[in-house]
């Protein structure tokens, strides 16, 4: 039976992780050389899966050269092999995997893997679980090495504590596991920075916009996506509200 996108998209998540752990483990290399390696490597066998598994759809990977082909395909995988390469480099837990399926510019289905955190975590926008309840104070995860300055600008309005941690993909996943409330993010993304992430946070009652408003749209040729907002709901409002301060 063949697997449903959501199945596929968790299995290859999990399984680019799990390539991931054994490459950082037996490369005897560290930082960039090994962010290289592991990229390398995850993007290979992930642009082989999905052509073996989906050989109809269109692909866009960080790590593969585009082509202007998927442009004119209703169904597109957007997939980012490392997402945190510095965190992989030096052994931290917070990079993620990205397995995302854009449909008609959407984000429709997604897959992120934690391969470093708790022995390994696939969250799926096919298996959406309940969100844990809210800190009494409002906790937005920031880059750990630029937050960005509406971010900063918002926290300070809305009396939010400060979460430095390292790649979208687990920042995003850190509001979805009820660790915050609040990503914004205005640094610059390109899609494969947020497709599968979105795709997983909506399908968990998440609120997902661009920091204006406007929907997050994919498969676009130019695929430069830089800011976006993933927040629970309760504080949707408040955000836009301290943006327009900004």
């Amino acid at each position: 039976m063949r697997e449903s996108d959501g199945e596929l998209a968790a299995r290859l998540a999990a399984e680019a992780g799990e390539i991931l752990l054994t490459v950082r483990a037996d490369a005897g290399l560290s930082g960039m050389a090994l962010g290289n390696l592991g990229d390398k490597t995850a993007n290979d066998y992930l642009c082989a899966a999905l052509a073996e598994h989906r050989p109809e759809d269109g692909l866009l990977s960080e790590e593969r050269k585009d082509t202007s082909e998927r442009l004119a395909m209703l169904r597109v995988w957007i997939v980012d092999p490392v997402d945190g390469t510095r965190e992989y480099g030096e052994a931290r837990g917070d990079w993620a995997v990205h397995v995302g399926l854009a449909i008609d510019g959407v984000a429709a289905v997604g897959a992120v893997a934690l391969p470093g955190l708790d022995g390994g975590i696939v969250l799926r926008s096919d298996a959406p679980a309940t969100v844990p309840a809210m800190a009494d104070v409002p906790r937005m995860v920031v880059s750990r090495t630029r937050p960005a300055p509406e971010a900063v600008a918002v926290a300070q309005q809305i009396g939010a504590e400060l979460l430095p941690m390292g790649s979208a993909g687990a920042k995003a996943m850190a509001v979805v596991r009820g660790d915050a409330e609040i990503y914004l993010h205005s640094g610059g993304q390109y899609e494969w920075d947020n497709c599968a992430p979105v795709a997983v946070a909506q399908a968990h009652g998440l609120h997902c916009s661009r920091i204006d408003g406007s929907p997050m749209r994919y498969n676009q040729e130019d695929t430069y996506l830089p800011d976006l907002l993933i927040c629970r709901p309760e504080w949707t409002e408040r955000v836009f509200a301290a943006l327009a301060r900004i």
